[in-house]
């Protein structure tokens, strides 16, 4: 769920109005009742909203925004100017609202505007990865959105795509005079994704075109420029590939600046030291149970099952703890399906999992809103082997697309341990956290949210907390209760616990990667080619693999602390709906709107 902020836009002295305009009635009125500020201050957020968008158009045609779909803004000095302009002004406008007079909710919007300006100058004053990381640039996801939408018409949409190609030369221009001493794996994925993404302009931008009649001489022009646009990826790419680059910056973040942006990414009730602490202890204690299930599945498969041969009867049954749970996983991962039945499988269980939710009563599914299972864009790979792309708020009714990483092309022996990974028990978990209940659910409702706030403003570890969250609630109601999938799931589980532990020691304590594959391979029972893929995406991502395990851990605890607090007055599926009710707000927001609603004294 990763979205690039890299556009900008002449501002527009909204701001200072705003500022000038409440000043004055600061000035006039300094008492100001809690009955007259939240009116003002809801007004300040639909024009701060309308400024956002102006800032930044390609994040506002994200979110189903599209006034501003024909801009593609040039990233060099004087946008990046204007967005610390932006910022600015607006964190002096909040200055102007006591926060102690303003209802629940908009303190928490308060706070959360508060953040994202706050998280804009740090990118750009501190952070800086518009020197150092070139896969921030790449226009083809926001172009390819546009040929796949359907908020209008497609003759509307192709004349968008054309005036928005005319700045792709001047954009990749100012990308290689941002660029200084990259680092190298952030140069690799911006070749690969860039390259994949040339398609959009190749291939389906020109099939869109044969779908509507444009008169010749439109015709000619717009293909022309796809022509530019194409060569202005490759002349970008081609740059990476033979600049010198004699002292390339290392991935590693390192600890102060790995600090502050897990503060402003995941704005947890948590420090990040302690976040990694209680992973290193979940990490124990799921050894522990997990340990207990293979020791009484360890018999079954290797004593009694009917296909065991004479050479697994003579196995020794391991004394190790770690290493029985690994044989005993590795054995009931090789039941997976086919490399070219992986898509169908997912799109066959979707069914299934809505089916188990609605006869439990767990949560309510709204069955309008459109879920497409989908072969992953070029442009997005080299990531995560599965993702949501989730309709914004503004686009309520548009698809949701489940991107499944294609096994075209890989070598058998990579695919097996792909599949092996994504194992017949771990496919359906994997289902459950991006699709139902899990991102796809909550997007849904995030999209519903009163608070347009909440939804922009998407807050990573409650979006990944609650997927996360869903896969131990399904479980806990009764979904496929055999002691394989509680093994398996706990394996799953260890991948969120250890995917903070990775992170948090390769970016502050210099984790290499032979030790990080023991980690991966060796204590959480991944496949080698799952375990190698987590290496090369905690070298292109930071903080961004903590949000899975802090999110669930807040969200897991909260519910247990109501479930205390109300008895046999708790009701799973009003917590589910109340919670997500609020938007993708930080989960420390969200308790408090919750506990106030619920009549619950905080602490």
């Amino acid at each position: 769920m990763n979205i690039k902020l890299r556009s900008i836009l002449l501002i527009i002295p909204l701001a200072l109005l705003v500022i000038l305009f409440f000043s004055q009635k600061k000035q006039t009125n300094n008492s100001v009742a809690a009955s007259d500020i939240n009116p003002q201050f809801d007004i300040y957020k639909a024009n701060f909203i309308e400024q956002l968008w102006a800032v930044y158009p390609l994040w506002a045609s994200n979110q189903g925004y599209h006034k501003y779909d024909s801009i593609l803004i040039v990233p060099n000095n004087a946008s990046r100017a204007n967005e610390l302009a932006f910022s600015n002004a607006n964190l002096d406008s909040l200055k102007i609202f006591d926060v102690t007079l303003l209802s629940d909710n908009n303190k928490t919007d308060y706070y959360m505007i508060e953040n994202q300006l706050k998280t804009i100058i740090f990118s750009i004053n501190e952070l800086k990865s518009y020197e150092w990381n070139p896969s921030d640039y790449n226009v083809s996801g926001a172009f390819a959105e546009i040929l796949i939408g359907n908020y209008d018409s497609l003759d509307v949409r192709l004349r968008n795509f054309n005036l928005k190609m005319a700045n792709i030369t001047a954009y990749y221009e100012a990308a290689k005079k941002n660029i200084n001493n990259p680092t190298i794996e952030h140069s690799l994925l911006a070749i690969d994704q860039n390259l994949g993404g040339i398609s959009v302009f190749e291939k389906d931008f020109i099939d869109s075109l044969n779908k509507v009649t444009f008169g010749e001489h439109e015709r000619q022009m717009m293909e022309a420029n796809a022509r530019e646009s194409v060569k202005a990826i490759k002349r970008y790419v081609l740059w990476l590939k033979t600049m010198s680059n004699k002292t390339p910056r290392s991935f590693r973040l390192g600890k102060d600046l790995y600090e502050k942006k897990f503060e402003f990414d995941i704005q947890s009730g948590y420090t990040v030291d302690q976040i990694y602490n209680k992973a290193l202890q979940h990490k124990k204690g799921l050894h522990e149970k997990m340990y207990t299930i293979a020791d009484n599945l360890w018999e079954k498969y290797f004593v009694n099952g009917e296909d065991v041969s004479a050479k697994l009867k003579s196995i020794t049954k391991p004394t190790d703890t770690l290493q029985l749970i690994k044989q005993v996983i590795d054995k009931i991962s090789e039941k997976h399906v086919k490399p070219d039945e992986f898509q169908s499988a997912i799109e066959q269980q979707l069914p299934v999992l809505t089916d188990f939710i609605l006869k439990k009563d767990l949560i309510y599914i709204d069955p309008t809103k459109p879920l497409v299972v989908r072969k992953e864009p070029d442009y997005m790979a080299g990531v995560a082997g599965a993702s949501i792309s989730a309709p914004g708020p503004y686009d309520k009714n548009g698809n949701t697309y489940y991107n499944v990483g294609s096994l075209s092309g890989w070598d058998k022996d990579k695919a097996e341990s792909y599949l092996r990974e994504y194992n017949y028990y771990i496919l359906q978990i994997l289902n459950i956290h991006e699709a139902i209940p899990g991102h796809y659910t909550q997007l849904v409702y995030s999209n519903q949210s009163p608070s347009l706030i909440k939804a922009l403003f998407g807050n990573s570890s409650m979006i990944e907390g609650w997927a996360v969250y869903t896969e131990r609630m399904m479980l806990e109601s009764g979904y496929d209760n055999s002691p394989e999938m509680w093994l398996m799931y706990f394996k799953w589980n260890l991948r969120s616990t250890c995917n903070t532990i990775l992170d948090y020691s390769v970016h502050t304590k210099n984790m290499n990667k032979k030790d990080a594959l023991h980690l991966l391979i060796d204590e959480a029972f991944q496949q080698k080619s799952e375990a190698e893929g987590k290496w090369k995406r905690v070298t292109v991502t930071q903080v961004q693999l903590c949000c899975y395990f802090t999110g669930f851990t807040e969200i897991y605890d909260f519910r247990e602390e109501l479930k205390k607090l109300q008895g046999n007055n708790f009701n799973l599926k009003q917590f589910h709906e109340k919670f997500l009710s609020y938007g993708s707000a930080p989960v420390k927001y969200i308790k408090e709107l919750m506990k106030s609603d619920l009549k619950i004294k905080p602490n």
